[in-house]
């Protein structure tokens, strides 16, 4: 095991080898400021992260380095999907999230994947949560969580088809994002934290003018979450929620859908944002953006997310430890 000493231990996957990963992975890891947080272990083929420094223009060295050797890069073509590529990712993942269940790490990040790829090499890949929840034989809930600058997006729905959102809410499940996402702050070092609750219809509901979900569902769970002492306010309009939340009302917004908060938040600052899957016994952090297969190999990548993704998986893991 390595020794957690005064920093903690990250597990850091090489994402997507036909995008922009490769050159994230070298370029975070050159960053003093990480070496000072964490102790950075790289997992993937050294082959792929050499030619990822060459093009950031780097002589990039890991702290320390899990060599896979699972993927000759030139066999890659940059910026198209592939079975091949999905599987190194896959795989550099595998051993990030067994290194935290041995008591290797204590946390992980991965520089983007592709699901493209993903579900080209493992047909039944649906997202990274499933796969996580899968992977290290989790049951509970965990939901991802998009973060920029101290501002915290957490969603009741995910990946539905707009037209299910409503049926999809209910009161229960409401809470129990208000209850996970209460959690995350806490874990993250909020005390207390402060969560503002989106509507989901125009002018949230304009009484019922607009639809009845924010009276039947949204302000009942609302008003059970504050009765259970959880620190939450709303519904508010979706289009002014954030407008709040900015100017330091709140450090989370729960909003009923996908794009509701994703909008706002990339709006928001679209090359710092850092996605965190929460809810799961450790930090599992990755930048917000994808994989960028318009500029891959061009020495172009902005660092700041995965920048954000290292410090904030590092600060989590170091309250966990206290």
């Amino acid at each position: 095991m390595f020794n957690l000493a005064d920093r903690p231990v990250i597990a850091l996957a090489i994402g997507d080898p036909a995008g922009i990963s490769p050159e994230l992975t070298a370029r975070v890891v050159a960053l003093s400021e990480i070496k000072q947080a964490a102790k950075v272990v790289v997992i993937g083929d050294r082959r792929v992260f050499e030619k990822g420094a060459r093009v950031a223009g780097l002589a990039a060295e890991p702290e320390m380095f899990v060599d896979l050797a699972n993927l000759d890069p030139t066999g890659i073509q940059q910026g198209v999907a592939s079975r091949e590529g999905g599987a190194s990712a896959l795989a550099n993942y595998r051993r990030a999230l067994a290194m935290v269940a041995t008591g290797e790490a204590q946390a992980v990040c991965f520089t983007p994947f592709n699901k493209q790829a993903m579900r080209l090499a493992h047909s039944s890949y649906d997202d990274e949560i499933r796969f996580t929840a899968n992977e290290i034989g989790f049951s509970g809930t965990a939901t991802e969580f998009n973060i920029l600058e101290g501002l915290w997006n957490a969603r009741v729905t995910s990946h539905i088809p707009l037209k299910d959102v409503s049926a999809a809410l209910t009161t229960d499940g409401i809470v129990e994002a208000l209850e996970l996402t209460t959690a995350a702050l806490l874990s993250a070092g909020f005390r207390p934290p402060r969560i503002g609750v989106a509507a989901l219809n125009p002018h949230a509901g304009d009484g019922g003018n607009f639809g009845r979900d924010e009276i039947d569902v949204i302000a009942p769970a609302v008003e059970r979450a504050k009765a259970a002492g959880l620190p939450v306010d709303g519904p508010y309009p979706a289009d002014t929620v954030f407008v709040r939340a900015k100017a330091g009302q709140f450090d989370a917004v729960l909003t009923m859908y996908h794009d509701q908060g994703q909008i706002a938040m990339k709006l928001l600052g679209f090359d710092r944002g850092v996605t965190l899957l929460g809810g799961f016994p450790f930090p599992i952090c990755t930048p917000a953006h994808g994989t960028a297969y318009d500029i891959a190999g061009r020495g172009l990548a902005n660092v700041g997310a995965a920048r954000a993704a290292l410090l904030l998986a590092s600060s989590m893991a170091r309250t966990a430890t206290r």
